[in-house]
């Protein structure tokens, strides 16, 4: 994947297909270091499939043989000297947490956050709440999809176009506030 947001919205994904209720993004930059981290309470993984995790023939998918994410995203932040970590437990949940050099001539571009933030809170299932935290040495800017929906109230849908711009912006002002 060309940009780091990709990765988001791709290990988000599994955490919405792992029946997750809520789903905790975060990137954090300091110093020369990137560590995207996303946290989920859903399913989580057996031991055994997650000493397996990173290898591309372990999926849950039954539409095809290979799963992609984690494995692309370890390289990722391999290639740059980082890690991938990922602990997740049966009934608990899983953190998958990457981290990147961002001085180092492989490191994606971050990309896209606001866009991939507001696409996974607009396509939210019934019932999910998403938080997004952007930490750097400037400060901290941190959305809430719970939040959102006190203000609209019950009747106005996170994937209304009208909405679903406003967070767009909503997230990258606050993410320019920090950067």
């Amino acid at each position: 994947m060309k940009e780091l947001s990709l990765h988001l919205l791709d290990i988000a994904q599994n955490s919405i297909a792992a029946g997750a209720r809520h789903v905790d993004l975060t990137v954090e930059e300091r110093g020369e270091l990137i560590q995207l981290t996303v946290a989920d309470d859903g399913r989580g993984m057996s031991p055994a499939f997650l000493a397996s995790v990173t290898d591309p023939f372990t999926t849950t998918r039954t539409t095809r043989k290979v799963g992609l994410g984690l494995p692309l995203l370890r390289l990722a932040a391999e290639q740059t000297g980082g890690e991938l970590r990922v602990e997740s437990q049966l009934g608990v949940g899983t953190t998958v947490t990457a981290t990147f050099h961002a001085d180092h001539i492989d490191c994606p571009p971050l990309g896209d956050t606001a866009s991939t933030v507001a696409l996974l809170a607009q396509g939210l299932p019934e019932g999910m709440e998403l938080t997004y935290t952007r930490r750097t040495g400037r400060g901290e800017f941190r959305f809430d999809t719970a939040e959102i929906r006190a203000v609209l109230g019950p009747d106005v849908p996170l994937s209304e176009p009208e909405v679903a711009e406003w967070m767009r912006s909503y997230v990258a002002e606050g993410e320019g506030e920090t950067a």
